[in-house]
């Protein structure tokens, strides 16, 4: 492994290393645009430049290879001057957008402006006018004075979503990026283009105008869209959550996610949530009936459970979906188990393109735990899936269903016609985050915690166990299925 030395720090590095990344282990900053460490390399920007000792030109850190022996000057006057300039010919058609651009705040013209900057400009031409606001496809805008031609976009669609539809256009400052006519930037990961952009180029036509970035706090966590099980980072404020990014995790999503993850973020926010108890009221002609203080009404649910469990015990069904932690899973399971509840079933989504795989991140299974569910299922030796469920209700009606429902139900395109199916179910005790006029034909609904405001673990497709962790707040009245298990437990003794 070859030694070196980086600004007087002495470190030894994997041979075939580049500069900007033995720079990086060592949590040195180098200036840098076009380079993206899961891009190929194109040297285009000309910012990373570097003293190499014994060498009589500056290098790019990116494109230069260590060497045994090597001493490297990232922090020179002479690099800060040449960066200095480099950043000047990136700023010379650039339009003074920063009071309006959404990058503002999370701009790399402005940190190394900031950072080797603050020059009086010497350029006396009228700055190129380029369109602005012109949309790539479904979900990314571009604006092409702001772009520097780095050209990441352009390898994200040729080297990972492989679909090709952006280019470079037209030759010297004229140059524009673009799409392909009758092509547009659709593929299932097009707002990845905006995520490596480093300046306000590509906006996100969701996020964009929405908040500013320096209001925004961030955690981390892991997506509950599908089984990959990407980890991501989640945008909130005091009004709720605003945007889901890709965090770098090596063996499951590398630096990227698809674009339907980035929407599972909205029903979190308080608009789409299911916000209080609702109990249908058959005295009131079947009127659905809102605020009963939730332990009240587990405390009514425990009774009702105790007194059917007393009658016949196979007159109570339980209905279970993979988008609950194990931790909550099993705690649900084993009080059912417990009570000789026999009647399990496992509510699968999408069963059609269940075991499909784009052959990057997007899997069929809409769900995050559902190695979790199935282990779990094992365990207590529990078989029953939800057609097995609509026989029963049909053959011999259930008087009691408790179902932990999806908190995704955008990913279930059966809800409609499994919720018809619940009907059978007796006295439904339906739990779920999310608001639904449909579940209203239920004797009771719970509001359950979404992903981002409990902790526990998923288990992905490869079999991954991944914690996730309570980030916000955003329901007051919400609980986990943790804690409405030990209430109905504690209602029952």
């Amino acid at each position: 492994m070859p030694k070196i030395t980086i600004n007087g720090k002495n470190m030894e590095v994997p041979a075939g290393t580049s500069i900007i990344q033995a720079a990086q282990t060592a949590n040195i900053p180098i200036a840098h645009y076009c380079w993206h460490e899961g891009l190929s390399v194109a040297g285009a920007c000309r910012m990373c430049m570097v003293e190499v000792e014994k060498n009589p030109k500056l290098q790019i850190a990116c494109n230069t290879l260590v060497a045994d022996g090597m001493i490297i000057h990232t922090d020179s006057e002479k690099v800060k001057d040449t960066v200095k300039w480099a950043l000047d010919f990136h700023l010379i058609n650039h339009p003074l957008d920063c009071p309006i651009c959404d990058q503002a705040g999370e701009c790399k013209l402005q940190d190394y402006y900031m950072t080797y900057g603050l020059y009086t400009p010497e350029m006396n031409q009228p700055k190129m006018k380029k369109s602005k606001v012109v949309s790539l496809g479904e979900r990314v805008l571009l604006d092409q004075e702001r772009c520097i031609l780095c050209s990441r976009c352009v390898r994200f669609t040729s080297e990972v979503s492989k679909t090709h539809e952006l280019g470079i256009f037209n030759r010297g400052d004229r140059s524009v990026i673009g799409t392909f006519e009758n092509r547009p930037m659709d593929n299932n990961y097009s707002v990845n283009t905006v995520d490596i952009c480093p300046v306000g180029a590509l906006t996100s036509k969701d996020f964009r105008f929405k908040q500013r970035v320096w209001f925004l706090k961030d955690f981390d966590t892991v997506c509950n869209g599908c089984s990959t099980g990407c980890n991501v980072t989640v945008s909130y404020s005091q009004n709720g959550v605003f945007r889901v990014r890709p965090k770098y995790n090596k063996e499951i999503n590398g630096h990227w996610m698809c674009d339907e993850g980035r929407d599972v973020y909205k029903h979190t926010n308080l608009e789409f949530r299911l916000e209080h108890v609702v109990e249908r009221n058959d005295e009131l002609g079947g009127a659905s009936v809102k605020g009963k203080p939730l332990p009240l009404a587990i405390q009514e649910i425990s009774r009702n459970l105790k007194n059917y469990i007393s009658k016949n015990v196979d007159s109570v069904a339980v209905v279970l979906t993979a988008q609950y932690t194990v931790e909550e899973l099993e705690t649900f399971v084993e009080v059912f188990t417990k009570l000789h509840v026999k009647n399990f079933f496992y509510w699968r989504n999408n069963d059609e393109k269940f075991d499909s795989f784009d052959g990057l991140l997007l899997r069929g299974d809409k769900n995050p735990n559902t190695k979790g569910l199935l282990k779990i299922m094992d365990k207590f030796k529990l078989k029953g899936n939800f057609k097995d469920f609509e026989k029963s209700a049909t053959s011999s009606p259930f008087k009691m269903t408790f179902v932990a429902g999806p908190e995704n139900q955008g990913v279930y395109p059966d809800l409609e016609k499994s919720i018809n199916s619940l009907k059978k179910g007796g006295d439904v005790v339906y739990l779920t985050s999310c608001a639904n006029e449909s579940f209203n034909t239920f004797k009771w609904q719970i509001p359950m915690k979404s992903f981002v405001e409990k902790s526990g673990t998923f288990i992905n497709h490869q079999g991954i166990e991944q914690e996730i962790k309570p980030g916000l707040k955003i329901s007051k009245n919400a609980i986990t299925l943790t804690e409405f298990t030990h209430a109905l437990r504690e209602g029952l003794s």
